[in-house]
């Protein structure tokens, strides 16, 4: 797949975007053929740094205690929870849907098995249990805001998706991150079983990269 042909597909994409009250995201969509979806070991589930990132804020909440917190904080993370804060967070249950929805969680290595108990449930079921903090955290944080997943739908329909940024960036920023993402797709599945790809704008028509 060329640089010419993925480059066509974005701007099509784009050429339709309308006036919108919202910026639109990019959704780049793979559909497979000849992988068994039902086996577990062939199901996708990546985690993706978007080189590019994601062109858009994203909220990154981290869960540290003392130096680590502070850090955090100097970081730019969106909020920081301590240790007293991770069960009162299970409590309030309104503002950790609406965090489940939209954020992205990493955690102190010491505090991933209380996470894990108290809100593992439904971090967990939309896929957004926190990673541990391997190193410095300001480069952790820097990694959520840019990180996207790419996971299959069910045990039975051939197709997985995720965005690779938004309308307001520019084609060649789409590019690189369309071309990190099918990097990683490839390592998972090779090309034969790759069907079809799409990119899409949030309310737009899907676009075929031919």
């Amino acid at each position: 797949m060329d640089k010419k042909t993925i480059t066509e597909a974005i701007n099509k994409a784009l050429e339709a975007k309308g006036k919108r009250k919202f910026t639109q995201s990019l959704e780049m969509i793979v559909n497979f053929r000849g992988i068994d979806f039902t086996k577990a070991e062939n199901r996708l589930n990546l985690d993706i740094i978007l080189p590019k990132g994601k062109g858009k804020e994203q909220k990154v909440i981290v869960f540290a205690d003392g130096q680590m917190a502070l850090d955090a904080k100097n970081a730019g993370a969106s909020e920081v929870i301590d240790a007293s804060g991770i069960a009162k967070l299970a409590a309030d249950k309104g503002k950790l849907a609406i965090m489940s929805k939209s954020c992205e969680f990493i955690a102190q290595p010491s505090l991933m098995i209380q996470v894990g108990k108290s809100l593992g449930q439904v971090l967990g079921a939309r896929g957004r249990l926190p990673r541990p903090v391997v190193g410095n955290v300001k480069d952790a944080v820097s990694a959520a805001k840019s990180r996207v997943r790419m996971v299959s739908k069910g045990k039975y329909l051939p197709v997985a998706q995720c965005l690779i940024g938004s309308e307001a960036m520019p084609v060649a920023d789409l590019l690189e991150n369309f071309n990190a993402v099918y990097d990683k797709v490839q390592a998972k599945a090779t090309e034969p079983n790759i069907k079809s790809i799409y990119v899409k704008l949030t309310m737009g028509a899907p676009i075929k990269v031919a």
